[in-house]
């Protein structure tokens, strides 16, 4: 894994630097605005710093690479010592220093999770003085390394925030293979972070149409918040980035809910439409082709009930081979893990999906996004965390969950 640093004007052509570098692959694990350098520094502009991480192809960690091959890699390079004696990191990233500088940069959260974060460090030296009689009986477990025992903390703060034992076990044997029994666990912590990441993946929202009007559908179960998350970003769509947006509902199951997207509408000042079969979505498509998105909110359902399964796949597949299109399966956050699993399961064969995940409001344990993500290999996209439309919705960033999920529940 590599990590380096990009600058730019904007944050825009700072990511394009870190691109042109290190290839479009790279995740994006943090964003900040500094001051120039220099006498003058305070009447420029500020510059915006990203730093980017690329994982190699053989999935090799920088904590295996050879003392002699290090000066292969930039100065910029984030490089883990082997060396019992070397508690230091490479000067463009000491100890945990990007998580505590995210930490501090402004998020609304940042002070609870600074305390968080600093409360799984006093835990973590509370156990290492531990008495020996509090230790356990074998004699391989009597005396743990620093590094087995801040990796049981972290394995069980994991748990804690819901990651499934799988996922949990999966990162910890990861960090271990490649890590030596006597690093500290400063880096371990810092190896931890990075890989968190980029398992999440770059989020992807709705991405820009080649043949206007694209058609965007949200499917899921009952009661996950689609109509009000489908209004939330027709809002953002239309009043931030100047689009031309119109909606149609096929949830003619619930007419609550037709009517609820119907005032939305209104208030919006675009077209609305109800719709009762699969050929009236082809229909609308043509009749506001001059518009550059067609939001469609689909009725939810059980994921048991193949009847209706049928008829989402429909209403889904009602485009294909005439507009460009994209589907986005919104869960809530609140579901148990089996029954989600259940639940992309039953919509996984039907059609490709991004995912959306609601009510982060009403949990304080975020596994769920890193269970669901790991299990469908699919894309993050959105998250809700409220009623208020269209301001309880942003993209899903994954350093921010990554903080939380090492942090401890909120």
């Amino acid at each position: 894994m590599i990590i380096k640093k990009f600058q730019g004007k904007t944050e825009s052509e700072a990511v394009e630097a870190a691109k042109k570098e290190l290839g479009s692959n790279l995740v994006i694990m943090n964003v900040r605005h500094t001051k120039r350098k220099g006498v003058l520094g305070f009447l420029l502009s500020d510059i915006v710093e990203v730093t980017a991480a690329l994982e190699d192809e053989s999935e090799k960690s920088v904590l295996n690479i050879p003392e002699g091959n290090r000066e292969t890699l930039s100065s910029d390079s984030v490089i883990y010592p082997q060396s019992a004696g070397n508690h230091q990191l490479s000067e463009t990233i000491s100890d945990v220093r990007f998580l505590k500088e995210n930490l501090a940069e402004g998020r609304r959260d940042n002070i609870l999770m600074r305390e968080k974060l600093d409360n799984l460090h006093l835990l973590l030296e509370q156990q290492l003085q531990k008495p020996e009689e509090d230790k356990m009986s074998k004699e391989e477990e009597q005396n743990p390394s620093e590094l087995e025992r801040f990796m049981k903390l972290i394995y069980n703060t994991l748990l804690d925030n819901e990651v499934s034992e799988r996922y949990a076990n999966q990162i910890i044997d990861e960090i271990e293979r490649s890590a030596k029994p006597n690093l500290p666990f400063d880096y371990a912590l810092a190896n931890i972070y990075q890989k968190m990441i980029l398992k999440f993946g770059k989020p992807e929202g709705i991405l820009p149409s080649e043949i206007s009007p694209k058609m965007v559908f949200f499917i899921g179960p009952t009661g996950v918040g689609k109509t009000t998350t489908v209004a939330k970003l027709a809002s953002r769509f239309i009043l931030e980035e100047k689009k031309r947006v119109a909606l149609i509902t096929a949830d003619t199951y619930r007419i609550a809910a037709a009517e609820q997207l119907k005032t939305y509408a209104g208030i919006l000042e675009v077209p609305f439409r109800v719709v009762y079969a699969p050929e009236e979505i082809l229909q609308a498509w043509k009749d506001f082709s001059d518009y550059d998105y067609i939001f469609v909110d689909t009725s939810g359902h059980s994921y048991q009930n193949e009847e209706q399964k049928q008829g989402m796949a429909e209403v889904v597949h009602s485009v294909d081979g005439k507009a460009e299109k994209e589907v986005f399966l919104v869960l809530s956050a609140t579901t148990k893990y089996r029954d989600l699993l259940k639940i992309v399961d039953a919509y996984s064969p039907l059609t490709e999906y991004k995912l959306i995940f609601t009510k982060l409001d009403e949990t304080t344990g975020v596994g769920n996004l890193l269970n669901v993500k790991l299990y469908t290999g699919a894309a993050l996209s959105y998250v809700a965390y409220g009623q208020n439309v269209p301001d309880d919705l942003e993209e899903f960033n994954p350093q921010k969950t990554v903080k939380q999920l090492l942090a401890g529940k909120m």
